[in-house]
């Protein structure tokens, strides 16, 4: 099960490799070290350190080289990923879009080729999930050796590639600030691979062309969904800066050319020096009102200073590309594409919040109190609600109304309101409502909307993520279709828009079933679109899917990805009926941002979203669309399986014993659950309690991923032969099966054997019953005695079960299914080693009396589920060392100076626990590598 060990020091080398030679009958010890590769690798390990063979430096040495192998195997499925990462192959691959326009155009004009470049077709949407697992010179390296024509053989030294810190919110402002920038300049590229092909065609015309196939979006800073500390002022701050960030961009660009534009270079500056002057004024909280009436000053007298609106540019734009010398005409006319498809912003601007959070809005305002979730009282509300549309009158909102309204939704509206007023006139606003379960949730945002008078100036957007909304999404959007005032409100913007979330979809019916409902849901919105006679407008499908298997991300392949997300099926339908639609798709936190980290990435990025767009996948019909009972059973069988496992008592003991232990603190969003909280099984009662990043994160972790595989074998044992047939036969299906291919690439049914064995106080007595030594029999036994109280084993076994049953039916339906790789297994057997030293460390800590609640009986459970980071700071408050003795004198008979009577507690017990609970975390780092994500 080991993988090359070449790499490591001989020694190491070699005692690790003997431990591939088949055990002694007379050290065969437990029945679980006998029969479990990765358990008896661990045993293993903890007695070569026992009898001196092995330090905790070659622990880590083995654990660091072990990391950077998987670091450097990450960096080449990066590389790989996006099709290369070379500057001069992107700018070849872009040149063919731009032939591949022309080529396909109905007729040979400038009308024409205007009509296919000038509107939006794709918009990357930058957010900030909490997978910014990695140190920033950590992602740095991984993107800059994925960068290179050849990724190299080695890893670039770090002690460590853990964050020292959880990053903050202007940390993950910057970070994704960095990587827009880095998308902006290769749509530039893109564009400008148009703008020569224009040129080339229609050198008389080209110079009017506005290319805007591609923007960037982004919601970092502005995503108040579940989260409290994010104020308006900090998102009045952020977009403002984003604001500056656009400013400054086109004062660059015109600048780098040497284009003598007068007039437009001072209209840029006095904009620029207007909202630096904004920004500094922003306030840091409301408290202090003074300066929240200095900022409103500053936003409501600049506005026409500051500039809102990027069309009044147009014409000095247009002047200075006719006027320049022909060598600075295409740049300035790529400039003037990227600023005026952008707007005031570098980004366009996504907000989002829950529904609850708009219910609850409109319940105080229109007094309505029946609960929107009973199906009973939803036609009242509806009609309710329509009856408020058809009467609703706009408020005025200033400055001061954002201080006194103290309903979330509310503030969120005004601060729309405001932005559109001060900051950017022209340029819509997204508002993406989390678990929208009713249509009378969009009706009451439109209703909210109207009242602040933003109405034409926000993209309602329902996100569908519970199996609710994706298995009754059409009858939602059913409900609100029926509304005039609703469907008035989408002609009137020209868009509808609508989002799907992979993470929380995904991780209760799993990812594949999840993928099979949104598909269906995007057919059945095409065909209401139609019934209701809405086929003049542009549909938004926004995929909020993150980098890993998890959560919807296509693993070996970008094209792929893209393939899979808008199946070539649904693209089929809409081209055929001429409706318009545009695709979204996410790239969260720094995981995402990976694939924009170097201009070679996100060149190579951008040049594959624009094949996707131009250049689709050329097929016949896909088979899988000629078996639609297959694909029904197939997929039921998944949700029904994935089901039962949520809803298994196992699985949240599973998710919830040690494993949040095991990952650092990965974003700014204060987490569902802190870890101070008690250490018991009744933490986590359901999956639900976790959030969904968290959720999938474990489960790498635990070595299974469960919301991938969970379901699978009893779904393909239904329908064995068309299973095998159409995995290779129907590019749909293959692709959605690459997922369970790679998750089963790094995923272990004897790894989570033996993280439920480590949980079995059985297991423990059965090591104490063979112990020869009395000391460790005892420690043993407390172990044993302390995990009975946690009352984990019976639901674990029986959850262990279900999975392995499932995963043997998968096993015999797909013969040449993927194996682990054993570089996953060597890690999770050191962790699994690592946590026994830290629970035998703890059967050494002395007794003591309870302190604020906190007991050695609670203490020893927090340790068994790795709390140590709280475990350790009230070890250091119960056990103090002093603060060392004092020279001063005080005027008596020089006593005794004790220097901390509890020394050797803290370097026998509490330090190597600290040391070797940041090794636990270190493989964590590792294993991901592996994955290739976060969660």
């Amino acid at each position: 099960m080991l993988p090359d060990l070449s790499s490591l020091p001989p020694r190491l080398g070699a005692i690790l490799g003997s431990m591939t030679e088949p055990s002694e009958p007379s050290r065969m010890g437990t029945v679980a070290e006998g029969t479990n590769p990765v358990m008896a690798t661990a045993l293993r390990l903890g007695e070569s350190l026992d009898k001196g063979e092995l330090t905790y430096d070659d622990i880590r040495t083995l654990i660091r080289t072990l990391r950077d192998d998987a670091f450097v195997s990450r960096a080449r499925r990066l590389h790989r990923y996006v099709g290369g990462a070379t500057l001069e192959a992107s700018r070849k691959k872009l040149k063919a879009v731009a032939a591949q326009v022309v080529e396909n155009l109905p007729e040979h004009s400038f009308s024409a080729y205007s009509s296919a470049t000038d509107s939006i077709r794709f918009a990357a949407v930058f957010t900030a999930h909490p997978t910014f697992a990695l140190s920033n010179p950590a992602y740095a390296a991984l993107a800059q050796c994925a960068s290179t024509e050849m990724p190299p053989e080695k890893a670039p030294f770090f002690e460590t590639h853990r964050r020292a810190a959880p990053p903050t919110l202007e940390e993950e402002f910057t970070l994704a600030a960095q990587a827009i920038t880095r998308a902006r300049d290769a749509i530039d590229l893109l564009c400008a691979a148009l703008l020569e092909t224009a040129e080339a065609n229609w050198p008389d015309q080209w110079r009017t062309l506005i290319p805007c196939p591609v923007i960037a979006t982004s919601w970092v800073g502005y995503d108040t969904d579940g989260r409290t500390d994010i104020g308006w002022w900090d998102t009045l701050r952020l977009r403002l800066r984003m604001k500056l960030f656009q400013l400054m961009r086109l004062e660059q660009q015109i600048a780098h050319e040497g284009v003598l534009a007068p007039e437009l270079s001072e209209r840029l500056q006095n904009a620029i020096t207007c909202v630096k002057e904004q920004i500094s004024a922003a306030p840091n909280n409301p408290s202090d009102t003074q300066a929240v009436a200095h900022f409103a000053r500053l936003m409501v007298e600049g506005r026409d200073r500051a500039l809102c609106n990027a069309t009044e540019l147009t014409k000095l734009l247009q002047h200075a590309i006719d006027s320049a010398p022909p060598s600075a005409r295409l740049p300035l006319a790529v400039a003037r594409a990227g600023f005026l498809s952008h707007g005031l912003g570098l980004a366009h601007t996504h907000v989002r919040l829950n529904s609850v959070q708009v219910h609850n809005f409109v319940r105080q305002k229109l007094n309505l109190l029946d609960d929107p979730s009973n199906p009973a009282h939803r036609r009242a509300l509806l009609n309710r609600v329509n009856e408020a549309l058809d009467t609703v009158e706009p408020v005025p909102v200033d400055f001061g109304a954002l201080l006194n309204d103290p309903s979330t939704a509310g503030r969120l509206m005004m601060t729309i309101a405001q932005i559109t007023k001060y900051v950017d006139t022209q340029t819509p606003v997204r508002f993406l409502i989390a678990e929208t379960e009713t249509g009378y949730t969009l009706l009451s945002a439109l209703w909210a909307a109207t009242y602040f008078g933003v109405a034409d100036k926000i993209e309602i957007s329902p996100l569908f993520e519970t199996e609710e909304a994706l298995v009754n999404g059409d009858h939602i959007v059913e409900e609100a279709l029926r509304s005039p005032a609703w469907r008035e409100y989408v002609r009137r913007m020209g868009r509808i828009c609508f989002q799907f979330g992979y993470s929380d979809s995904g991780r209760y019916i799993g990812q594949l079933a999840a993928s099979y409902q949104i598909e269906r849901l995007r057919l059945r919105i095409y065909d209401l679109l139609a019934r209701w006679k809405l086929t003049d407008v542009t549909v938004v499908f926004f995929d909020t899917h993150g980098e890993s298997i998890g959560r919807g991300a296509h693993p070996f392949r970008m094209s792929d990805r893209l393939a899979y997300l808008s199946p070539a099926h649904v693209r089929a339908r809409f081209q055929s009926s001429g409706l318009a639609y545009r695709e979204e798709a996410a790239f969260q936190g720094g995981d995402g941002y990976l694939l924009f980290g170097t201009p070679e990435l996100a060149c190579a990025t951008l040049a594959t979203i624009a094949e996707n767009i131009y250049m689709p996948f050329g097929q016949d019909e896909d088979p899988i669309y000629d078996h639609p009972d297959f694909s029904a059973d197939f997929f039921s069988s998944v949700i029904e399986d994935m089901t039962g496992l949520v809803e298994d008592p196992g699985y949240a003991a599973l998710l919830g014993a040690f494993g949040p232990s095991l990952i650092d603190r990965s974003g700014s969003r204060p987490p569902a659950r802190q870890s101070s909280e008690s250490a018991t099984r009744t933490r986590i009662s359901h999956p639900s309690q976790l959030r969904a990043i968290l959720n999938n994160a474990i489960l790498q972790q635990l070595g299974w991923c469960a919301n991938t595989l969970q379901g699978l074998g009893a779904a393909a044992r239904r329908h064995p032969e068309t299973f095998e047939t159409l995995n290779t036969s129907s590019p749909r299906f293959h692709r959605a099966l690459d997922f369970a291919r790679h998750a089963l690439a790094c995923s272990d049914d004897k790894v989570l054997k033996s993280v439920v064995c480590l949980l079995d106080p059985g297991f423990w007595l059965d090591r104490a019953t063979e112990e020869q030594d009395s000391k460790r029999r005892g420690f043993f036994l407390t172990i044993m005695r302390d995990l009975e109280k946690l009352n984990l084993s019976a639901e674990l076994q029986t959850l262990f079960r279900r999975i392995q049953a499932d995963h043997l039916a998968l096993r015999e339906a797909w013969q040449h299914a993927p194996r682990t790789e054993p570089r996953i297994r060597l890690l999770h057997a050191i962790r699994i080693m690592l946590i026994e030293r830290i629970w035998l460390l703890a059967c050494r800590i002395p007794f003591f009396m309870p302190r604020g609640g906190f007991s050695h009986d609670a203490m020893m459970q927090q340790i068994l589920c790795l709390d140590i980071p709280t475990v350790l700071k009230n070890m250091r408050d119960i056990f103090p060392t002093g603060s060392g003795p004092s020279d001063l004198d005080f005027f008596e008979p020089r006593g005794p100076r004790e220097e901390g009577i509890y020394v050797r507690e803290h370097r026998d017990i509490f330090a190597p626990m600290q040391e070797i609970f940041e090794l636990v975390r270190e493989i964590s780092i590792a294993v991901m590598h592996d994955i290739g994500a976060f969660g």
